[in-house]
């Protein structure tokens, strides 16, 4: 299947997008950072020298678009697939077509895989001696992170291209071209409001797709003067656009940056920017438990001792969504957010446990000290256990110098309390029981 219709054949009434489609790297908006002139990337497309390439990046901010320019600039024999609609049979021909194309030809096969990573382990297996060998530059397009997506052997044999959503001036680049080209908009003799323009480039977040498709709904329905003049105005582009899309995927890389961003905020103690990014998940429809767990761990490992009131804060979330659910919950959940993000903090907890869990892996595990053994069960006495045990209640303080740890444990120290919040307290207790315990 060829997902690239030549330009002169692209139907009138195709989308904007279509029709927009750059044909040349000189017409191709964004992605500087390996477009731009005497970039690699740019010299090896210029000089037809290209090797497999996998383009990687959210919707809408180039990969096809770019394979296209690839197609127009190749003189190599150019074929398109898409991984949702090709099966291994096909694949193999493709494979054998391609051998024999270089063997008695010399000419190379250049195959773009959209959606690469909808290809099973089994079809991407077949691409790989194809690649290897040199017979076939292979270009894939991916929204999801390759690492994780992509046979290890492929990605060892291409250049990974990571796309960025496009800048503000981007896509109103995009949207001028569109509003001036033969190709695009020109035949509506349509203008667009600066206020207007600025609202598109916001509800498009960085996809020039999503910009075409609302700027060509707007100047569609836009109203025209008595010369035919079409203008697009803030009220219009609002109606077209009705809401703002948020780049969110719950299952794909960018939920992960959007709640690693969400928990660097809360380590950071600033109560804006993590209630900005709960805000980005609660409106993309992230599952609300989700957030919630994650305040729990980060309640113990970011505040911990400092403030053990927080990990009670992030259970009152819990407990309050399970109880009212959402929308009423956002409200709890929130004050959980702003307390721990604004409490002091300290990852002693963390350290602790981890040192006293890697100790143990390491070391034998001796027995249990005689007077620390049970005794309540026939025969403990008989047996000596519990002789020697002090009960810190009968002494000063609640508190009697004694050992709790077996011979080869006993100068360990796991727990190393911090100066913050409360643990300055809890510091200066165990301080001072120390110092009763040298006397």
């Amino acid at each position: 299947m060829d997902l690239f219709a030549q330009s002169e054949l692209i139907d009138k009434h195709a989308p904007l997008a279509v029709r927009m489609r750059p044909e040349s790297l000189e017409e191709y908006v964004g992605q500087e950072h390996i477009l731009g002139e005497g970039k690699l990337l740019y010299k090896a497309i210029k000089q037809d020298i290209l090797r497999s390439i996998i383009l990687y990046g959210p919707p809408g901010v180039g990969k096809t678009t770019l394979a296209y320019v690839i197609s127009q600039t190749t003189r190599g024999v150019f074929i398109t697939v898409s991984a949702t609609t090709t099966g291994v049979a096909e694949l193999k021909k493709l494979m054998e077509e391609s051998r024999q194309r270089r063997a008695y030809h010399g000419q190379r096969t250049i195959l773009f895989v959209d959606e690469i990573q909808r290809l099973n382990k089994g079809q991407q297996d077949v691409l790989l001696p194809a690649v290897e060998q040199g017979d076939l530059i292979l270009i894939g397009a991916t929204t999801e992170n390759p690492f994780f997506e992509v046979n290890a052997a492929l990605l060892s044999r291409s250049q990974i291209y990571r796309l960025h959503p496009l800048s503000s001036e981007n896509l109103r680049t995009v949207a001028r071209r569109a509003l001036e080209s033969e190709r695009g908009l020109a035949d509506f003799n349509c203008s667009i409001t600066p206020d207007a323009l600025d609202h598109l480039v916001q509800v498009a977040n960085g996809d020039a797709r999503v910009l075409l498709n609302v700027l060509e709904f707007a100047a569609l329905t836009a109203p025209q003067d008595a010369d035919g003049k079409r203008l697009i105005e803030l009220s219009t582009a609002e109606e077209a656009a009705q809401m703002q899309r948020v780049r969110y995927d719950k299952s794909g890389d960018n939920h992960y940056d959007v709640i690693s961003a969400f928990i660097k905020s809360l380590r950071g103690s600033d109560p804006d920017a993590a209630l900005y990014w709960y805000a980005r998940m609660v409106y993309a429809d992230e599952d609300p438990r989700f957030i919630v767990r994650r305040l729990l761990v980060h309640a113990a490992e970011d505040v911990g001792m400092a403030d053990p009131n927080a990990l009670l804060m992030a259970h009152a979330a819990a407990f309050a969504l399970e109880w009212l659910g959402m929308p009423e919950a956002r409200i709890p959940i929130a004050q959980a957010i702003i307390y721990i993000a604004t409490a002091p903090k300290s990852n002693s907890v963390v350290t602790a446990v981890d040192a006293a869990l890697g100790f143990v892996e390491r070391t034998e595990a001796e027995p249990v000290p005689v007077h620390l053994r049970d005794t309540h069960y026939s025969g403990a006495a008989k047996l000596g256990h519990g002789k020697g045990y002090k009960y810190p209640h009968d002494y000063p303080h609640h508190y009697v110098g004694q050992d709790y740890l077996p011979e080869n444990v006993r100068d360990q120290k796991f727990y190393r309390p911090s100066d913050q919040g409360r643990e300055k307290v809890i510091k200066e207790r165990l301080l001072y029981f120390e110092n009763l315990k040298r006397k």
